[in-house]
């Protein structure tokens, strides 16, 4: 993304513990048609936060990358199965409990809408788009509402009870690097709001996560082939435990700042990866 705005990101923390590794990190926008991507031995996506807004360009990207000299982190393949969000489809079918979610492909009506409430056994839902991110076209809703059901003409979409307990307790969020937890935080979101992203508001705290959350957060992760260089498990309270909201394997923020030694697992887990090469860094 070649301007953050108002986007926190802390992945520079990584910076020094790399450079110690001998390893020297440049920051790159991928919209920046003169890269030679094979002046680089590693392409770490981070922050290419406007991705939703031409995600067949960004896909183009990175199939660039992968025929070039460097090593694509996460995999292309991990990326094309977790662009989209009927990844959950997936997850479900696996076995992990996620949010209930309905996967959607034409306009939102009025009778659909009825239909959801039902089906859900809510009184709000939640629709968002199958590709986005940073909670972008995300809606929360009692009743139909026309405007937003314009948002969504030909477009796949997906729906979902709202969760009362992101606004009463919040999302957690579990990092893991080369598979290995690393750690985690809670984001709450501001009063009145149902967003957890610091853009909108949110207030993140690092916690030491109870039994059953780490014990549902690493069989999520475990799960994951390829194993991923690094992974967001985003998790919610539910009566049964705790469900998946998101799988994050794209360009998840990493919370770094969040703890002191983030940025230097972070920093050996690419070494590890890349241990092994011919190339010299």
């Amino acid at each position: 993304m070649d301007d953050l705005g108002p986007y926190v990101a802390d992945d520079d923390l990584a910076i020094g513990p790399l450079n110690s590794l001998e390893w020297d990190v440049s920051t790159v926008s991928w919209r920046d048609t003169s890269v030679d991507w094979s002046t680089f031995e590693i392409v770490i996506v981070r922050t290419p936060w406007d991705y939703q807004e031409s995600p067949d360009e960004f896909l183009t990207v990175l199939e660039t990358i992968v025929r070039s000299a460097a090593r694509l982190e996460n995999s292309l393949q991990t990326i094309r199965w977790n662009l989209d969000k009927r990844y959950l489809a997936d997850m479900e079918r696996r076995g992990f409990p996620i949010v209930p979610t309905a996967r959607c492909n034409t306009t939102p009506t009025p009778q659909d809408f009825d239909k959801w409430l039902e089906q859900f056994a809510t009184a709000e839902l939640i629709i968002k788009p199958t590709v986005s991110a940073t909670a972008h076209d995300t809606f929360r809703l009692t009743h139909f509402n026309a405007e937003i059901a314009e948002k969504f003409v030909n477009r796949s979409y997906i729906v979902q009870p709202f969760i009362q307990s992101i606004v009463t307790e919040g999302e957690y969020s579990m990092f893991y690097f080369n598979g290995l937890y690393s750690h985690a935080i809670l984001k709450t979101p501001k009063t009145g709001d149902f967003r957890v992203q610091e853009e909108h508001g949110g207030t993140i705290t690092s916690v030491e996560p109870e039994a059953e959350l780490r014990q549902v957060s690493d069989s999520i992760a475990r799960s994951i082939h390829p194993e991923p260089l690094y992974a967001r498990v985003d998790l919610v309270p539910a009566d049964s435990g705790f469900e998946l909201m998101e799988l994050e394997l794209i360009e998840p923020a990493l919370y770094l700042r969040m703890d002191a030694d983030a940025p230097y697992r972070f920093a050996a887990a690419i070494n590890e990866r890349m241990a092994g090469t011919n190339a010299a860094h």
